[in-house]
């Protein structure tokens, strides 16, 4: 399964802050066996978000988008808005059994508004910020993810794909 990362930080795009969670996702995709095909940072700018998101689905290059970021209450966090914004179909499952598997570690996972949506041929889905929240939101779908692409590219629902 081909995957692209892309964290998206005000601070970590202007070099205030190191970037951690795009890295910690990277890793966890590698031990899954999964290819990383691209990874970038991005400024939380909704129309620069929605304008690479369309563009790395466009490529087709990859089978999922994993975003970092951007998926709290504050005023700059807009990576939902521009995943939906970009999306042809949501795939709400994903998001709330994240939210439901983080809830179990921290009451805070059911602040996140991460969504997870459909362009094309690609997967985009929307993990928080922070290194571990990201994993593990990561770790609660990742089973799935391999015939949810399987399905997308045209595999029939009862096959089974990894």
């Amino acid at each position: 399964m081909r995957v692209a990362i892309v964290t998206i930080s005000d601070s970590v795009s202007s070099g205030k802050h190191e970037d951690r969670s795009g890295p910690a996702v990277v890793n966890r995709c590698k031990e899954l066996g999964w290819q990383i095909v691209a990874s970038t940072v991005l400024r939380d700018d909704r129309s620069a978000i929605e304008t690479l998101l369309k563009e790395m689905a466009g490529a087709a290059s990859a089978d999922v988008i994993l975003t970092t970021g951007g998926t709290g209450l504050g005023p700059r966090d807009v990576t939902p808005e521009a995943t939906m914004a970009v999306s042809e179909r949501l795939i709400p499952g994903f998001s709330e059994h994240m939210r439901s598997e983080g809830a179990k570690k921290t009451a805070r996972a059911i602040l996140s508004r991460a969504v997870a949506g459909i362009r094309g041929a690609t997967i985009i889905i929307n993990l928080p910020g922070s290194p571990r929240g990201a994993v593990e939101s990561l770790d609660a779908i990742a089973e799935l993810l391999p015939h949810a692409v399987a399905i997308l590219h045209g595999a029939r629902h009862d096959s089974e794909s990894s």
